[in-house]
């Protein structure tokens, strides 16, 4: 099984760059800028991946993206990222970046933007593997700095495909960001949310509702709602799921109690992703086989969620038909 997962072409379209900033890449640019650690080794750093909460996660994810800089480092950081996606058989990315994170701390938009998209670029022409970028914005921040932001991105438009909206959701409803999307939508820019992941139905209610969403972030908490399941079901609206970091930030205790499955068989358009993987234990390949495993996945559940990855994805009908054609060869050929 692992070799056909391995090799069905897929998409990933939940996946925070700064999260794949592998320890021993987070001590490699320490050393380069002079930048103090808290943590006295690659090890020490890593066994510190021990999170209850999303809060708890996100303390640390700020702390090691402190050591980005300059544009080469996230050149470097996400050259690293699509090398290893391409190798478990991505062949589209859809990549967050969190300029806040960065412009915060005196780092210039252009300088994470430039980075991140000439290694995407460089992706696209040596390994061919298509890409959009996807701004969010900081809930745990205001609607205002937001805002300006967007301000920020708009002469990018060119590289900029969307916008969305992550970080701390406890007590950030969508809802308090409805005017900035809004300006997003109106500025031309497609328009994502993280809803669900710890926060309640209601909160996709107001992802779909107020900042009319193409796909929810995360979402597993939608089966609480019957009715929101239905219509998600019904309107075919993505759900890009990541298994590993729903447990190993205690939104399900163990992956044998995931929703995945269940969320599936209810005719959801679910997508399997690995939202920050150098801190929660695997890439795209490891989240599909660990769920595989645990829930007791069919190679027909595989080429369903290699589908709606590409059905949900950004690219080009005539793009996804392709794809999809190859999924169909693929899993009849293997």
């Amino acid at each position: 099984m692992e070799a056909f997962i391995r090799g069905i072409p897929k998409a990933e379209l939940h996946l925070h760059i700064e999260g794949t900033l592998e320890p021993e890449m987070v001590f490699a640019l320490a050393r380069k800028h002079g930048v103090k650690l808290k943590y006295p080794s690659v090890e020490a750093l890593r066994n510190a991946y021990d999170f209850h909460n999303l809060q708890s996660f996100l303390d640390i994810y700020y702390e090691g993206a402190n050591v980005l800089r300059d544009e080469d480092d996230f050149h470097a950081m996400t050259a690293a990222y699509i090398a290893r996606a391409h190798d478990q058989g991505v062949v589209h990315v859809e990549i967050f970046f969190d300029p806040q994170t960065h412009t915060e701390r005196g780092i210039a938009f252009e300088t994470a933007l430039n980075g991140i998209r000439r290694a995407l670029d460089e992706a696209g022409t040596k390994l061919g593997i298509t890409s959009r970028l996807i701004m969010c914005f900081l809930r745990h921040l205001s609607a205002e700095a937001a805002l300006q932001t967007l301000k920020q991105a708009l002469p990018h438009r060119d590289a900029i495909c969307a916008v969305g909206l992550d970080s701390s959701e406890a007590g950030h409803p969508p809802s308090k960001f409805s005017g900035v999307f809004r300006r997003a939508r109106e500025a031309g820019f497609l328009t994502v949310a993280h809803a669900g992941e710890e926060g309640p139905p209601e909160y996709i209610y107001q992802a779909l509702d107020d900042l009319k969403v193409s796909r929810i972030d995360h979402g597993v908490r939608s089966d609480r709602d019957p009715a929101l399941c239905r219509r998600l079901a019904a309107e075919r609206v993505p759900l890009t799921v990541c298994p590993l970091s729903n447990v190993k930030l205690a939104v399900f205790k163990r992956m044998e109690d995931h929703n995945l499955k269940r969320l599936l068989d209810m005719g959801l358009c679910v997508t399997v992703n690995s939202d920050d993987p150098a801190y929660f234990g695997g890439y795209v390949l490891q989240n599909y086989l660990e769920a595989q495993r645990a829930l007791g996945l069919a190679r027909a559940d595989i080429a369903l969620l290699a589908g709606n990855s590409i059905t949900a994805s950004f690219l080009p009908l005539g793009d996804k038909q392709a794809w999809l054609d190859r999924i169909e060869r693929y899993t009849a050929a293997t």
